[in-house]
């Protein structure tokens, strides 16, 4: 039996990945589970598994190429199969449970109990491959397409009936349409192009929704911390020789959590189109986290319940899996606030963009020794700059000023978050 796998619905609005690299070729011999391909999606670069034992007959798609849900990825023999039992196969395969499916991770997260949805329409007999259209082109337009090293048959003509012209040569080669490919325009090397990635598309279309459907409003406050930073300096050596880092963000990410319970519209969501106000009695904070292909939001559930302990060795999990390019889908989840911390890398102050749909973001700037006032007297102090970016169709001025007080008086005495 010839069978199809094609690419799957993974869930979270995903509809299309790009191919990052093949794991197998034409004549591979697969099991169910076996890697096929690592496919970058608009959140997470992940391997995607065969579902099922047999031998690929052929596979669509080259690296770099953008995968639609639905598209063809291999074609899988499977001996000993056929008629009726065929069909049975077919629907085994799409029967599996929609968490299994909907979750896509490295093998490691996903098990090798865990396949991917697929089509009854890929079972068939015998495939045709369309040979590729060769192009219509003006002679002018095929000189210049060769000395520009230009395929042509790749570019869409605008001239009548389909012809390419040169201008359509020149344009192709300034911006072609293949994925993660570097290109320079023929003057002398003034640009270099490169296409979007799946992460970098997802970023912009997230930071436009925001920008559209949310009333940004930025609240900017300092916070004095020697307190705190005499706490952590105290237990940091001791938490390090148990390989945990005890950082900043650990405290700040607790005392989120614990004000976002005493004021409940920064940990809201509003449906408009139902006319609700919708307020969350779980606290899961995403850590804004900056890697090489991109800002990814990692989730750090319950963060009201965890110590600051525990929420460092969350950080430090999740920040290795992001640099490792190791995250799941389960991993960005189900956020109810985030925190982007830009301190580290430069900046005091900013009007971090909101992750819609939620309420609030805080951004974390770089902390500094400044002269402060202490009872009577001038003294030098360690000082965290804040900024509070709210929905101000959900939360008011007032609330969002007792949210940002709450949170500095926490930082300020860290020791009350231990009675919270």
């Amino acid at each position: 039996m010839r069978y199809i796998f094609k690419f799957p619905d993974i869930g979270e609005g995903l509809d299309e990945g790009t191919i990052v690299e093949w794991h197998v070729e034409k004549g591979s011999t697969v099991k169910m589970g076996d890697p096929l391909c690592t496919m970058e999606t608009d959140k997470v670069v992940t391997a995607i598994p065969s579902p099922k034992d047999g031998v690929i007959a052929a596979k669509f798609g080259k690296t770099g190429e953008v995968i639609h849900v639905g598209d063809a990825l291999v074609e899988i023999e499977i001996e000993g199969v056929s008629g009726e039992a065929a069909v049975e196969e077919a629907n085994k395969v799409e029967a599996v449970n929609e968490e299994g499916a909907g979750v896509v991770g490295t093998l490691e997260v996903a098990g090798n109990s865990v396949v991917l949805s697929a089509s009854r329409e890929g079972v068939k007999e015998t495939e045709t491959v369309k040979p590729e259209k060769k192009a219509l082109a003006t002679p002018v337009a095929r000189a210049l397409a060769k000395e520009l090293g230009v395929d042509i048959d790749k570019v869409k003509g605008s001239g009548p009936a389909g012809r390419v012209t040169k201008e359509d040569v020149t344009s192709f080669a300034v911006a072609p349409p293949e994925k993660n490919e570097k290109f320079r325009s023929d003057n002398n090397d003034t640009v270099e192009i490169e296409q979007l990635s799946q992460i970098r598309k997802s970023i912009a279309r997230h930071m436009t929704q925001s920008k559209h459907n949310a009333a940004h409003m930025t609240l900017f406050e300092e916070v004095e911390i020697s307190e705190l930073e005499r706490i952590r300096t105290r237990y940091k050596e001791t938490l390090q020789k148990e390989g945990v880092k005890l950082t900043y963000l650990s405290f700040i990410v607790k005392a989120v959590a614990l004000a976002l319970k005493k004021h409940r519209s920064l940990n809201a969501e509003m449906d408009l189109e139902g006319g609700k106000m919708i307020y969350k009695k779980y606290y899961n904070i995403g850590i804004a986290t900056d890697t090489e292909k991109g800002l990814v939001v990692p989730v750090i559930r319950n963060a009201d319940r965890l110590s600051v302990r525990e929420i460092a060795s969350e950080i430090a999990a999740l920040s290795e899996k992001a640099r490792s390019g190791q995250l799941t889908m389960e991993d960005m989840k189900g956020g109810t606030f985030t925190i982007t911390s830009y301190g580290n890398i430069g900046g005091l102050f900013a009007a971090p963009v909101i992750n819609y749909p939620e309420a609030g973001i805080l951004g974390v700037g770089r902390i500094s020794k400044q002269p402060v006032v202490k009872g009577e007297e001038l003294a030098i102090g360690l000082v965290l700059p804040l900024s509070l970016s709210v929905d101000h169709r959900i939360a008011d001025g007032g609330d969002t000023a007792r949210f940002m007080n709450t949170i500095m008086a926490y930082l300020a005495d860290p020791v009350t978050l231990l009675f919270n």
